[in-house]
C-alpha cells in the first residue's frame, strides 16, 4: 500500500452515506477477548457468514454484521483496508478463517493486506497471512465506472475499453461517494 496515502476514502454510492450515524460504527476489536466477546454475542446463523470489517486509520480492526455497509462500519471515515472476514474457533480462540478485500464502498488494493495483518497481530488474532480471496478494482478511464477485475481480464465490463494496470479508483478527477456498481454510467450533456 502507498504509505503516503492517509487511507482509502469512501467511493461508493452517495445514497448510502445517510446510514452513517454518530457512534454507530463497527465494534472496535483491540484484543482476542474483544473478538471472542463480539463473536459470541452474534447468533448462530450470523456466525456462519463472513462479517464486514474495516481497519480504521488508527490501525484498529472494526467489525459489523455482514449486511452492514463498510462506510457505516467505518463511521464514514477513511480506512486502511476493508472487506469481509469469517472466523472459526481453534483451540478455544477465534481466528480468521477467510478474509477478502471485497468492499465496493472503498475498493481497497490487494496490497492493503499489511494493515489488516498489523491490526490482527496487534489484537492477538490468528490469520492466514494474506487475503484468501483477493479482489482487484479498477476505474475505466473511458466511461468512469469502477470494475472488479476477474481472472486478470483488465477490460471494462461497461464499455469494453482496456483498464489500467495500476489502482486508480480514488483520483482527484473523479467524484468521491458517487460510484454505484448497480447502475450504468450517466451520459454527460
Amino acid at each position: 500500500m502507498d504509505t503516503t496515502r492517509p487511507g482509502y476514502r469512501y467511493v461508493g454510492p452517495g445514497d448510502l452515506l445517510h446510514l452513517v450515524r454518530a457512534a454507530g460504527e463497527g465494534a472496535r476489536i483491540r484484543s482476542a477477548v474483544d473478538l471472542a466477546r463480539w463473536v459470541s454475542a452474534r447468533g448462530d446463523g450470523e456466525r456462519t457468514e463472513p462479517f464486514t470489517f474495516v481497519v480504521d486509520t488508527e490501525g484498529v480492526l472494526r467489525l459489523a454484521p455482514r449486511r452492514s455497509e463498510h462506510v457505516v462500519c467505518a463511521g464514514g471515515e477513511a480506512v486502511l483496508s476493508a472487506g469481509e472476514a469469517s472466523f472459526r474457533e481453534e483451540c478455544g480462540r477465534w481466528v480468521v478463517d477467510e478474509v477478502t478485500n471485497q468492499s465496493t464502498g472503498y475498493c481497497p488494493e490487494v496490497d492493503s493486506w499489511p494493515a489488516v495483518a498489523r491490526a490482527l497481530d496487534h489484537a492477538g488474532i490468528g490469520h492466514p497471512g494474506g487475503f484468501t480471496h483477493p479482489v482487484v478494482f479498477r476505474r475505466c478511464v473511458s466511461c468512469g465506472q469502477v470494475n472488479v477485475v476477474r481472472e486478470d481480464h483488465f477490460v471494462c465490463v461497461f464499455c469494453d475499453e482496456a483498464l489500467p494496470p495500476g489502482w486508480n479508483i480514488d483520483r482527484e478527477n473523479h467524484r468521491s461517494g458517487t460510484d454505484d456498481f448497480r447502475r450504468p454510467p450517466r451520459s454527460v450533456l
